[in-house]
């Protein structure tokens, strides 16, 4: 009798259907007689949650499940066939199924009307070596010789929302532009997404921003706010401020125009304070500076990916190949995320990944919290409840 395995329930957050309207629209498994996309994204997927870490492996693990090929919908795969597929395949259908899941684990907080918080940052991966330096050695920059993966984190669900690659030599900036920005959320990003006019495209959609500014920004102050005593330890300041100049450094016009609001925050580790910049005049200083320091939420999502998932080691060296792996892992950790909710797993991320991978073709563990134990007795209980005399 045929049951249902971890990792087709795993790939219940991802409708076929949604799927194949995907691959249809953009017309992709055109003249594709065998290994089509769906068969891909399945080995991928596989080679995620089981941590492959070659395509040999890869072949080997997943065809000896061939009983379970039939309920996937998909047969044995061929490292020579998925080779050839990841380096001529466009990432395209793969990139849109991953929004498509990151908009389903984020719709729940859309629906609450709750504002969202958003955290923004770039992470940096090593791409040396043969057939590598062909196509990351013109586009390095002094510390990184490989792309970026750049990245909008919902803070309540440690989502990404959006995402998209560039060379690492390309400002952290430019990336931001191309950004979904949504009304009434709230954006928290480091200093190297430095833009007043990115900002105020922020600020013309109704949301709120929080960074900090460059040491040598050209502002003058025009207001200072009262500090509460309680907040006089970590709050130096907290003021008005305007930008002195209408044009950058660049010659570039500056289209915010706008009050800004400065909070210097102290810091015991370091000699010099904080200095948050943001369009939030509603919210105290302490919160401000809390925003801000959940920021790092994103560095532990990068972390996270990099510790647990596919990215750091590749299963093939083309710059097409090494992107399709990467929204893959998005796509599995999406994936993860929705299998953690729809079971009400109350354990963290990392913990279902183990669960899955252990039991990627047998029966889904629904219940996987710890057996309980009963408590040991005294020896004076045990005398006790038998009518014992002590």
């Amino acid at each position: 009798m045929s049951t249902i395995t971890t990792f087709h329930a795993v790939l219940k957050g991802l409708p076929r259907a949604v799927f194949n309207r995907c691959v249809e629209r953009h017309h992709a498994d055109k003249g594709c007689k065998r290994f089509r996309h769906w068969d891909h994204l399945l080995a991928m997927v596989y080679a995620q949650l089981s941590g492959a870490s070659s395509l040999r492996t890869l072949e080997l693990g997943f065809n000896s499940h061939s009983l379970h090929h039939r309920r996937l919908h998909t047969s044995a795969i061929h490292r020579s066939t998925l080779s050839d597929a990841s380096e001529r395949r466009s990432a395209l259908v793969f990139n849109e199924t991953a929004a498509w899941l990151m908009g389903k684990v984020s719709r729940k907080l859309r629906q609450e009307m709750k504002p969202l918080i958003c955290l923004l940052d770039s992470t940096s991966i090593t791409l040396k070596g043969r057939e590598f330096d062909g196509w990351t050695l013109g586009n390095r920059n002094r510390n990184t010789q490989g792309i970026k993966l750049h990245v909008l984190l919902d803070a309540a669900s440690s989502a990404p929302l959006w995402h998209d690659f560039s060379a690492p030599n390309v400002n952290d900036v430019t990336q931001a532009w191309r950004a979904p920005l949504q009304h009434n959320t709230l954006y928290v990003f480091d200093k190297a997404y430095c833009d007043y006019n990115w900002w105020a495209r922020i600020d013309e959609v109704g949301s709120r921003f929080v960074t900090r500014f460059k040491n040598n920004a050209g502002i003058e102050s025009i207001e200072d706010f009262p500090v509460p005593d309680e907040a006089k330890d970590v709050v130096l300041r907290d003021e008005v401020v305007r930008l002195k100049y209408t044009h950058s450094s660049k010659g570039r016009l500056n289209h915010y125009g706008k009050a800004l609001r400065r909070v210097t925050i102290y810091r015991r580790d370091k000699d010099t304070p904080l200095l948050l910049a943001t369009n939030d005049f509603h919210s105290s200083a302490l919160e401000i500076g809390q925003r801000y320091k959940e920021r790092w939420q994103i560095e532990l999502f990068f972390k996270w990916l990099k510790q647990h998932l596919k990215i750091k080691t590749f299963l093939g060296r083309s710059g097409n190949a090494v992107h399709i792996q990467i929204v893959t892992a998005l796509i599995a950790y999406l994936l993860v995320a929705l299998y953690k909710q729809a079971h009400r797993l109350n354990y963290t991320l990392w913990h279902c990944l183990g669960l899955i991978a252990a039991t990627l073709f047998e029966p889904p563990v629904i219940d996987a919290s710890p057996p309980r134990t009963r408590p040991r007795r005294t020896w004076a209980q045990v005398t006790a409840q038998q009518g014992v005399p002590q």
